[in-house]
């Protein structure tokens, strides 16, 4: 047989041998479970971290919130003042917080936030009005205001892109648990052995959190182009606002122009005013709509609470195949369905006269569960998405943004909550909060749906 014929043969059996066998779809990794996250020494470390710390946070806010109502006998609108104040500061800084976590060294800027936090909580010590509490508090939130957005890229550069979902569930998981458990315990330990003991332990949790991260090895990925890239001399005589200004205008611009990021966004500070609103309608609900006892209030505040854990945990195993932006819309219309039972439980002994003292309180609590089972449906895919979407060297800012959005939203959801009561009654607000639910999913499905392309490494 000559040459020509056998690579003739060779050529067919080649060409029979590619038809038969199947060229494999490309590897999709298969997303990592809460345990297989934890492996990974970095994010085991930041985990532990924010276990301390948010237990020593929500122990020193409840001893002040305790302190404030039983000892200085202040106001419901003091009260809520303190809420404002520790919120307020990461709100209005979170726009800026972001630029200078993208550009400083990422383990000083989470040691050095830490520290600070802890000598700031010893103030506490000295403190006995409510205008030193609010002052002492809204410090403390201004050095959180550069913590979180760090802790995000943090995790970003510790976890894979496959394990994000998880990792972030657990972070939330730590924050719904000590809102659970943090006041009781915190009442507890003000009333055996003061509110001291909250402080320093507070204190105590900001210096174990800045140990536990001042061990770490942080390597940050940062794009060499972006770094590297010569900027325009007018970029480097401009003064130190004017760059600012100007590394805000980037992230600012790639969130309006990103669909996918401004939705979620946009999703979650819904989420959060909604959470914002109940707060402080709650309890008037309790006592004037349904009639109902304290015992009750503990129960619909319990069952937001064990909503949020549910979800977190329930969605992060079953509902890891469902598309983030899919899971929003669904935790939106999950909010919606809660507001909307909020707002006719009292029909319900009118369609059930047999159960009539019984059946507002059930219906309540479920569309308590309801609503904070739907939050957790949008926090978690939320904040997937924004990680795996971001390219590195703007997490910082994307993370702030997002952060002031959110806290924005609960301040917006804290004033507006009592004023539109007023008006339109506890059951107003929350059919309001339904219809506002409703019309961003339309304006999301309209003009904001995410369009389909690869996640930025």
């Amino acid at each position: 047989m000559s040459d020509e014929a056998l690579s003739q043969l060779d050529a067919e059996l080649d060409a029979r041998t590619t038809e038969s066998i199947p060229i494999p779809a490309p590897n999709v990794p298969e997303l990592l479970s809460m345990g297989e996250v934890l492996r990974v020494v970095t994010m085991r470390r930041l985990w532990y971290a924010q276990i301390v710390s948010v237990f020593g946070d929500f122990l020193a806010l409840f001893a002040v919130i305790t302190i404030m109502t039983f000892r200085l006998h202040a106001t419901p609108e003091q009260v809520t003042g303190l809420n404002i104040a520790y919120l307020l500061p990461i709100a209005v800084l979170g726009v800026i917080s972001g630029v200078f976590v993208d550009r400083w060294p990422l383990k000083i800027t989470m040691v050095g936030s830490d520290f600070t936090r802890a000598g700031l909580c010893f103030l506490l010590f000295f403190i006995h009005t409510t205008w030193g509490f609010y002052t002492v508090m809204a410090a403390i939130s201004i050095f959180s205001s550069f913590f979180s957005p760090a802790q995000g890229v943090a995790i970003r550069s510790a976890v894979p892109f496959h394990g994000l979902r998880s990792a972030n569930a657990l972070m939330q998981q730590v924050m719904f648990i000590m809102r659970i458990i943090g006041g009781p315990i915190a009442v507890a330990i003000v009333r055996i052995f003061g509110p001291r003991v909250c402080y320093g332990l507070d204190a105590v949790s900001f210096l174990a959190s800045g140990t536990l991260i001042a061990s770490l090895a942080l390597i940050i990925p940062r794009n060499p182009l972006a770094e590297e890239a010569p900027q325009p001399d007018r970029h480097a005589q401009a003064s130190a606002i004017a760059r600012i200004l100007h590394d805000m205008k980037v992230g600012a611009n790639f969130i309006l122009h990103h669909a996918a990021l401004l939705f979620v966004i946009v999703a979650l500070a819904a989420g959060m005013f909604v959470l914002g609103c109940f707060g402080p309608l709650i309890a008037v609900y309790v006592r004037d709509t349904l009639h109902a006892s304290s015992t009750i209030f503990a129960v619909t505040s319990a069952g937001i609470g064990v909503g949020l854990l549910g979800g977190v945990n329930i969605l992060n195993v079953f509902a890891k195949r469902i598309p983030n932006t899919t899971q929003v819309y669904l935790g939106l219309g999950g909010i919606a369905l809660g507001t909307t039972l909020l707002a006719a439980a009292p029909l319900a002994a009118l369609s059930l006269p047999l159960l009539h003292t019984s059946m507002p309180v059930v219906v309540t609590v479920f569309g308590c569960f309801v609503v904070g089972f739907s939050c957790a449906g949008i926090i978690v895919p939320s904040q997937t998405l924004i990680q795996e979407e971001t390219p590195g060297e703007l997490m910082g800012r994307v993370g702030s943004t997002t952060m002031s959005a959110v806290f924005g939203a609960q301040i917006l959801g804290l004033l507006l909550s009592g004023i539109l009561a007023d008006h339109i009654g506890v059951r107003g607000v929350f059919a309001l909060c339904t219809f506002l639910l409703a019309v961003l999913i339309v304006a999301g499905k309209l003009w904001m749906e995410p369009k389909d392309h690869p996640a930025l490494a």
